[in-house]
């Protein structure tokens, strides 16, 4: 079978190539500015706003799987439009997909446990443009597996370890909010999980994220802890009294999909307590 990793090149994708190609599985995978050096599989470049580039890349791979791995942020051209271009894609060249969605597309206003039968409810951008996604896939490939996720956790090639790092370091400025709760998941684990659904017959909405609700601040301290930070040099902040858009208090609950799973979702305070 082979594999197409959509964001190959980023923190997740590279670790989805790396274990569809352990499988045993044929793997491709595209990149935006410049390819892994894993020479076992086949790169693609691929802009997500570029439809007949979708479709090109689509067919020259010629998967049975789409793993949907990006992330363009806010832009609403790469974000919102582009699963859309890439579910038409697949659609037609009857691939089975699979797309990594976020906690972003909720509040966190009049709840903070979200399940699978939460509908969005978004206050930024990027939650939007992720809701978004979520909707025209649903609608153009009822078959997909949509996966919401939170913080992706691993070395200092994750976003939020590398913020640790740079903070402890006093390179760079800002505040880990001690009122700001998600529930980060190991990048192994949230890559284990998602081919697990891929080769099973699982689809629609499901969430892949860890099993504890930690603040930022002491996601912070935890990495901290783990890499040998001093984690009092970490500033604490309340994210309430912050003039950053987003939701407080965010909690995905994936035990409805842990249930269908070998593959432990395992909580912060478990794997940033050993070596990543």
């Amino acid at each position: 079978m082979t594999v197409l990793i959509i964001g190959g090149s980023g923190f997740l994708g590279t670790e989805l190539v790396r274990q569809a190609a352990a499988a045993g599985h044929s793997t491709a995978a595209t990149f935006a500015s410049r390819p892994r050096s894993t020479p076992e599989t086949t790169w693609h470049a691929l802009d997500l706003r570029d439809a007949d580039r979708v479709e090109a890349v689509v067919a020259a791979a010629a998967p049975s799987l789409i793993v949907n791995a990006t992330s363009g942020y806010a832009n609403w051209s790469v974000t919102a439009e582009g699963p859309i271009r890439l579910a038409m894609a697949a659609a037609r060249y009857g691939c089975r997909l699979v797309h990594v969605s976020s906690d972003a597309v909720f509040s966190g206003i009049s709840r903070v446990h979200y399940d699978e039968t939460c509908l969005p409810d978004p206050v930024t951008p990027y939650g939007a443009a992720k809701a978004a996604a979520e909707t025209g896939i649903g609608l153009l490939a009822p078959d997909a597996v949509i996966v919401r996720t939170s913080l992706i956790i691993g070395d200092t090639r994750s976003e939020h370890v590398r913020a640790v790092h740079d903070l402890a370091a006093g390179t760079r400025d800002g505040v880990l909010f001690i009122d700001d709760f998600r529930c980060p998941v190991h990048v192994e684990d949230l890559a284990a999980a998602l081919l697990e659904l891929a080769f099973s017959d699982a689809h629609g909405m499901h969430h892949l994220a860890g099993a504890h609700a930690v603040s930022r601040h002491e996601l912070g301290v935890l990495i901290a802890q783990r890499d040998g930070l001093d984690a009092s040099r970490l500033p604490a902040g309340l994210r309430a009294q912050s003039t950053f858009l987003g939701a407080l208090d965010v909690r995905l609950d994936s035990r409805a999909t842990q249930l269908k799973l070998r593959t432990i979702l395992r909580g912060a305070r478990q794997f940033l307590t050993t070596t990543a």
